[in-house]
Protein backbone atom coordinates (compact mmCIF):
# COMPACT_ATOMS: atom_id res chain seq x y z
CA UNK A 1 0.00 0.00 0.00
CA UNK A 2 1.36 3.33 -1.09
CA UNK A 3 0.71 4.97 2.21
CA UNK A 4 3.26 2.22 4.37
CA UNK A 5 5.86 2.87 1.33
CA UNK A 6 5.66 6.25 2.14
CA UNK A 7 5.96 6.43 5.70
CA UNK A 8 9.25 4.09 5.65
CA UNK A 9 10.77 6.90 3.30
CA UNK A 10 9.55 9.69 6.53
CA UNK A 11 11.20 7.53 8.88
CA UNK A 12 14.50 7.13 6.43
CA UNK A 13 14.28 10.91 5.84
CA UNK A 14 14.21 11.88 9.88
CA UNK A 15 17.20 9.75 10.50
CA UNK A 16 19.07 11.48 7.47
CA UNK A 17 18.03 14.90 9.34
CA UNK A 18 19.16 13.37 12.56
CA UNK A 19 22.71 12.93 11.40
CA UNK A 20 22.92 14.26 7.99
CA UNK A 21 21.89 17.81 8.63
CA UNK A 22 22.45 17.72 12.64
CA UNK A 23 19.39 19.38 13.81
CA UNK A 24 18.12 19.93 16.97
CA UNK A 25 15.07 17.71 18.63
CA UNK A 26 13.13 20.38 18.43
CA UNK A 27 13.35 21.34 14.68
CA UNK A 28 13.33 17.62 14.00
CA UNK A 29 10.01 17.49 15.77
CA UNK A 30 8.50 20.30 13.90
CA UNK A 31 10.08 18.53 10.09
CA UNK A 32 8.48 15.35 11.39
CA UNK A 33 5.06 17.02 12.21
CA UNK A 34 5.37 19.23 8.61
CA UNK A 35 6.14 15.61 6.64
CA UNK A 36 3.10 13.58 8.54
CA UNK A 37 0.58 15.92 7.43
CA UNK A 38 1.85 16.91 3.78
CA UNK A 39 1.55 12.77 3.38
CA UNK A 40 -1.95 12.76 5.20
CA UNK A 41 -2.87 15.58 2.34
CA UNK A 42 -1.39 13.12 -0.59
CA UNK A 43 -3.40 10.10 0.83
CA UNK A 44 -6.76 12.06 0.37
CA UNK A 45 -5.64 12.13 -3.09
CA UNK A 46 -6.49 8.94 -5.20
CA UNK A 47 -4.27 10.51 -8.25
CA UNK A 48 -1.26 9.32 -6.21
CA UNK A 49 -0.55 5.60 -5.98
CA UNK A 50 3.33 6.39 -4.86
CA UNK A 51 5.78 9.05 -4.73
CA UNK A 52 6.72 9.18 -8.33
CA UNK A 53 2.53 10.02 -8.84
CA UNK A 54 3.42 13.69 -7.03
CA UNK A 55 3.79 16.86 -9.39
CA UNK A 56 3.74 19.84 -8.68
CA UNK A 57 0.13 20.68 -8.74
CA UNK A 58 0.15 18.62 -5.75
CA UNK A 59 2.25 20.48 -3.67
CA UNK A 60 0.94 23.37 -4.76
CA UNK A 61 -3.05 22.21 -3.90
CA UNK A 62 -1.24 21.47 -0.07
CA UNK A 63 0.31 25.33 -0.18
CA UNK A 64 -3.16 26.62 -0.99
CA UNK A 65 -5.04 24.49 1.87
CA UNK A 66 -2.38 26.10 4.80
CA UNK A 67 -3.79 29.24 3.33
CA UNK A 68 -7.21 28.40 3.44
CA UNK A 69 -6.83 26.64 7.09
CA UNK A 70 -5.06 30.48 7.92
CA UNK A 71 -1.78 29.13 9.00
CA UNK A 72 1.21 31.97 9.82
CA UNK A 73 3.38 33.00 6.92
CA UNK A 74 6.60 31.84 8.80
CA UNK A 75 4.50 28.22 8.97
CA UNK A 76 3.18 27.92 5.54
CA UNK A 77 7.09 28.80 4.49
CA UNK A 78 8.85 26.07 6.63
CA UNK A 79 6.33 23.69 4.98
CA UNK A 80 7.24 24.41 1.78
CA UNK A 81 10.86 23.82 3.08
CA UNK A 82 9.86 21.42 4.53
CA UNK A 83 8.54 19.94 1.53
CA UNK A 84 11.20 20.65 -0.44
CA UNK A 85 13.21 18.93 1.26
CA UNK A 86 11.99 15.62 1.64
CA UNK A 87 12.01 15.66 -2.14
CA UNK A 88 15.57 16.23 -2.65
CA UNK A 89 16.13 13.51 -0.25
CA UNK A 90 14.00 11.37 -2.14
CA UNK A 91 15.66 12.03 -5.28
CA UNK A 92 19.40 12.10 -3.84
CA UNK A 93 18.68 8.35 -2.49
CA UNK A 94 17.57 7.35 -5.53
CA UNK A 95 13.76 6.83 -4.25
CA UNK A 96 11.91 8.89 -6.76
CA UNK A 97 12.91 10.03 -10.42
CA UNK A 98 11.85 13.23 -10.03
CA UNK A 99 11.72 16.36 -7.52
CA UNK A 100 8.16 17.70 -8.47
CA UNK A 101 8.92 21.04 -5.61
CA UNK A 102 12.17 21.40 -8.23
CA UNK A 103 10.64 24.48 -10.14
CA UNK A 104 8.16 25.61 -7.53
CA UNK A 105 9.07 29.41 -6.41
CA UNK A 106 8.36 29.27 -2.49
CA UNK A 107 5.50 31.23 -1.46
CA UNK A 108 5.24 34.83 -1.29
CA UNK A 109 3.65 35.64 1.72
CA UNK A 110 3.08 39.48 3.10
CA UNK A 111 5.49 39.60 6.21
CA UNK A 112 2.95 41.28 9.34
CA UNK A 113 4.91 43.84 10.48
CA UNK A 114 6.09 43.44 14.07
CA UNK A 115 4.02 45.85 16.90
CA UNK A 116 6.46 48.83 17.74
CA UNK A 117 5.97 51.14 20.63
CA UNK A 118 6.76 54.70 20.13
CA UNK A 119 9.34 56.59 21.99
CA UNK A 120 7.07 58.34 24.43
CA UNK A 121 5.08 54.37 25.10
CA UNK A 122 8.59 53.01 25.86
CA UNK A 123 8.96 56.06 28.39
CA UNK A 124 5.15 55.84 29.65
CA UNK A 125 6.05 51.63 30.53
CA UNK A 126 9.01 52.85 32.31
CA UNK A 127 6.98 55.52 34.54
CA UNK A 128 4.21 52.67 34.90
CA UNK A 129 6.91 50.53 37.05
CA UNK A 130 6.61 51.26 40.98
CA UNK A 131 10.29 50.72 42.23
CA UNK A 132 9.58 51.28 45.97
CA UNK A 133 7.23 48.03 45.66
CA UNK A 134 9.12 44.13 45.62
CA UNK A 135 10.48 44.04 42.09
CA UNK A 136 10.65 47.25 40.97
CA UNK A 137 14.40 47.50 40.50
CA UNK A 138 14.17 44.39 38.74
CA UNK A 139 11.27 45.02 36.13
CA UNK A 140 12.72 48.60 35.67
CA UNK A 141 16.51 47.05 34.52
CA UNK A 142 14.78 44.60 32.65
CA UNK A 143 12.41 46.77 30.63
CA UNK A 144 15.58 49.03 30.05
CA UNK A 145 17.90 46.32 29.51
CA UNK A 146 14.87 44.63 26.55
CA UNK A 147 15.20 48.57 25.27
CA UNK A 148 18.56 49.40 25.43
CA UNK A 149 20.44 45.70 24.06
CA UNK A 150 17.55 44.50 22.19
CA UNK A 151 18.13 40.93 23.98
CA UNK A 152 15.62 38.14 23.18
CA UNK A 153 13.39 36.75 26.40
CA UNK A 154 15.86 33.85 26.06
CA UNK A 155 19.27 35.88 26.30
CA UNK A 156 17.32 37.86 29.09
CA UNK A 157 16.70 35.05 31.15
CA UNK A 158 19.58 33.00 30.71
CA UNK A 159 21.65 36.39 30.94
CA UNK A 160 24.39 35.50 34.00
CA UNK A 161 26.52 37.96 36.54
CA UNK A 162 29.34 36.87 34.89
CA UNK A 163 28.25 37.89 31.29
CA UNK A 164 27.95 41.29 32.68
CA UNK A 165 30.71 43.87 31.60
CA UNK A 166 29.32 46.78 33.39
CA UNK A 167 32.31 48.56 33.67
CA UNK A 168 32.92 48.73 30.13
CA UNK A 169 29.47 49.57 29.45
CA UNK A 170 28.84 46.16 27.74
CA UNK A 171 27.11 42.47 27.97
CA UNK A 172 27.95 39.28 26.23
CA UNK A 173 25.50 37.17 25.22
CA UNK A 174 25.05 33.29 23.98
CA UNK A 175 22.40 33.71 21.45
CA UNK A 176 20.65 31.56 19.05
CA UNK A 177 22.93 28.19 17.82
CA UNK A 178 25.09 29.13 20.70
CA UNK A 179 26.49 32.28 18.80
CA UNK A 180 28.29 34.82 21.17
CA UNK A 181 27.75 38.65 20.75
CA UNK A 182 28.78 41.66 22.55
CA UNK A 183 26.27 44.39 22.87
CA UNK A 184 26.61 48.06 24.29
CA UNK A 185 24.47 48.92 27.45
CA UNK A 186 23.35 52.02 27.56
CA UNK A 187 23.64 54.69 30.21
CA UNK A 188 20.16 54.66 31.61
CA UNK A 189 20.30 50.45 31.53
CA UNK A 190 23.22 50.14 32.93
CA UNK A 191 22.28 52.23 36.10
CA UNK A 192 19.56 50.85 36.32
CA UNK A 193 20.84 47.51 36.35
CA UNK A 194 23.50 48.62 38.65
CA UNK A 195 21.11 49.77 41.28
CA UNK A 196 18.95 46.78 40.84
CA UNK A 197 22.53 44.46 41.85
CA UNK A 198 23.31 46.34 44.37
CA UNK A 199 19.91 47.01 46.24
CA UNK A 200 17.71 44.49 45.55
CA UNK A 201 19.41 41.54 43.92
CA UNK A 202 21.40 40.25 46.82
CA UNK A 203 18.19 40.09 49.25
CA UNK A 204 16.37 38.33 46.88
CA UNK A 205 19.17 35.77 46.18
CA UNK A 206 19.51 34.96 49.84
CA UNK A 207 16.35 33.10 49.63
CA UNK A 208 17.27 30.31 46.63
CA UNK A 209 19.37 28.95 44.94
CA UNK A 210 20.21 32.00 42.16
CA UNK A 211 22.76 29.89 39.82
CA UNK A 212 24.52 33.07 39.39
CA UNK A 213 21.13 33.99 36.65
CA UNK A 214 21.05 37.54 36.72
CA UNK A 215 17.34 38.43 37.07
CA UNK A 216 15.63 36.36 39.89
CA UNK A 217 12.09 35.38 40.66
CA UNK A 218 10.49 36.27 44.54
CA UNK A 219 11.79 32.45 45.43
CA UNK A 220 15.12 33.79 44.48
CA UNK A 221 15.69 31.43 41.86
CA UNK A 222 15.91 32.39 37.75
CA UNK A 223 13.05 34.00 36.39
CA UNK A 224 11.13 32.33 33.77
CA UNK A 225 9.98 33.36 30.25
CA UNK A 226 6.61 33.30 31.11
CA UNK A 227 7.05 35.57 34.29
CA UNK A 228 8.96 38.47 32.43
CA UNK A 229 6.15 38.28 29.32
CA UNK A 230 3.22 38.46 32.51
CA UNK A 231 5.33 41.87 34.09
CA UNK A 232 5.76 43.23 30.88
CA UNK A 233 2.00 42.75 29.71
CA UNK A 234 0.91 44.13 32.99
CA UNK A 235 3.33 47.22 32.72
CA UNK A 236 1.60 48.07 29.29
CA UNK A 237 -2.14 47.66 30.57
CA UNK A 238 -1.17 50.00 33.48
CA UNK A 239 0.82 52.47 31.25
CA UNK A 240 -2.50 52.58 29.13
CA UNK A 241 -1.04 51.51 25.84
CA UNK A 242 -3.90 49.36 24.06
CA UNK A 243 -1.39 47.48 21.86
CA UNK A 244 -0.41 43.88 22.73
CA UNK A 245 2.99 44.26 24.29
CA UNK A 246 5.68 41.72 24.70
CA UNK A 247 9.29 41.32 25.54
CA UNK A 248 9.76 40.73 22.04
CA UNK A 249 7.96 43.97 21.19
CA UNK A 250 10.66 45.87 22.61
CA UNK A 251 13.65 43.96 20.81
CA UNK A 252 11.47 45.45 17.95
CA UNK A 253 11.46 49.07 18.92
CA UNK A 254 15.00 48.89 19.79
CA UNK A 255 16.15 48.14 16.16
CA UNK A 256 13.39 50.17 14.92
CA UNK A 257 14.22 53.62 17.20
CA UNK A 258 17.61 52.61 15.64
CA UNK A 259 16.98 52.69 12.46
CA UNK A 260 15.01 55.90 12.48
CA UNK A 261 17.65 57.36 14.33
CA UNK A 262 20.15 56.87 11.36
CA UNK A 263 22.04 53.51 12.32
CA UNK A 264 23.66 51.05 10.04
CA UNK A 265 21.73 48.34 9.10
CA UNK A 266 24.70 45.89 8.93
CA UNK A 267 25.22 47.11 13.12
CA UNK A 268 21.66 46.56 14.11
CA UNK A 269 21.90 43.15 12.41
CA UNK A 270 24.77 42.13 14.90
CA UNK A 271 23.45 44.11 18.30
CA UNK A 272 20.09 41.77 17.18
CA UNK A 273 21.95 38.79 16.38
CA UNK A 274 21.09 37.71 13.18
CA UNK A 275 22.73 35.70 10.71
CA UNK A 276 20.89 36.86 7.82
CA UNK A 277 20.66 40.70 7.00
CA UNK A 278 17.36 39.59 5.42
CA UNK A 279 15.91 38.85 8.66
CA UNK A 280 16.94 42.47 9.30
CA UNK A 281 15.92 43.87 6.64
CA UNK A 282 12.14 43.89 8.29
CA UNK A 283 12.84 47.00 10.72
CA UNK A 284 13.34 48.53 7.40
CA UNK A 285 10.00 48.51 6.53
CA UNK A 286 8.67 49.76 9.43
CA UNK A 287 11.25 52.49 9.42
CA UNK A 288 9.86 53.10 5.44
CA UNK A 289 6.34 54.63 7.76
CA UNK A 290 8.50 56.86 9.47
CA UNK A 291 9.99 58.16 6.67
CA UNK A 292 6.78 59.07 4.76
CA UNK A 293 5.48 60.45 7.94
CA UNK A 294 8.85 62.84 7.35
CA UNK A 295 8.36 63.12 3.69
CA UNK A 296 4.46 64.57 4.95
CA UNK A 297 5.79 66.86 6.98
CA UNK A 298 8.50 68.67 5.25
CA UNK A 299 8.42 67.79 1.28
CA UNK A 300 6.78 70.94 -0.26
CA UNK A 301 4.36 68.89 -2.62
CA UNK A 302 2.63 67.92 -0.10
Amino acid sequence: KHDVVMESFLSDFITFLRVERNLSSNSIEAYKHDIARYLDFLQGDSSVKGVSDITPRHIRQYIRMLFDLHSKPTSIRRNFSVVSSYHNYLLDEELAVTDPSELLEPPRIPEKLPTVLSVQEVEALLDAIELDKSGGLRDKAMVELLYSSGLRVSELVNLKLEHLLANQGLIRIMGKGNKERVIPLGRAAADCLEDYLNNSRPETAQKGRSGGYAFLNHLGRQISRKGVWRIISTLAKSAGIEKQVSPHTLRHSFATHLLEGGADLRAVQEMLGHADISTTQIYTHVDRSYLKEVHRSFHPRW
